[in-house]
């Protein structure tokens, strides 16, 4: 049976925390609040915990989940061929709304899915996330909905598509900006916008001008 926590509360937040972060260890599914929406997380190197949330989602491996980190410093043990322009993103968009596709660590032992070699990570900017990140490590998390479902803004909404599929509902609130984040592709020698999102193409070009808007 699913448990939930109202992190408003600080007794109760703290408890959330620390059964969320157990629950990721026994490679169950957590549900936490971010600045964008609310996401599903689990151990990203877990294949079983990432195949389960792939499948309280519906979702095929052909839709790999994005990884979230609680610092930029933990790209270093995750990706490579980083260039200096994505740094650039990274130090003017993170912690917040930019996912950001890069190559992995060929040496990474994990499965997010049909990944072809690349990961989308991201560090959200709210402080219940980045707390359970900074107990968990890297997590695989992907929205908090069932897929084709509404994107969800609130623990509600997401409680109310998941359901027991879920150890752990941490309800950090009605998500700040409830908008996806923006996805750039930087694998490339130009970083391309593959999804609009939270951040402008304006935004994103006023540190890299040359950046592509995608198709």
């Amino acid at each position: 049976m699913s448990r939930r926590y109202d992190c408003a509360d600080t007794g109760d937040r703290a408890t959330g925390l620390r059964e969320a972060a157990s629950a990721i260890r026994r490679g169950e599914l957590v549900v936490l609040p971010t600045d964008t929406l609310y996401g599903v997380g689990a151990d990203a190197f877990s294949p079983e915990a990432v195949g389960a949330l792939l499948d309280a989602k519906g979702r095929g491996r052909n839709m790999p989940s994005p990884v979230l980190v609680g610092s930029p410093t933990t790209l270093h043990g995750l990706v490579t061929d980083f260039s200096e322009q994505a740094w650039e993103l990274v130090d003017a968009f993170w912690p917040g709304g930019l996912t950001l596709v890069a190559r992995h660590q060929p040496s990474l032992r994990w499965d997010l899915g049909d990944t072809r070699g690349t990961v989308a990570v991201r560090m959200p900017l709210h402080p219940v996330a980045l707390e359970l990140l900074n107990a968990t490590g890297p997590l695989a998390v992907s929205s908090a909905n069932k897929t084709g479902g509404p994107s969800p803004a609130t623990c509600d909404e997401a409680q109310g598509q998941l359901g027991d599929a879920i150890s752990v509902y941490l309800d950090g609130g009605r998500a700040d900006h409830a908008t996806a984040s923006t996805i750039v592709d930087v694998t490339g020698k130009t970083p391309v916008v593959l999804r609009a999102g939270a951040i402008s193409v304006e935004q994103l070009r006023e540190v890299v001008p040359d950046l592509e808007a995608g198709s």
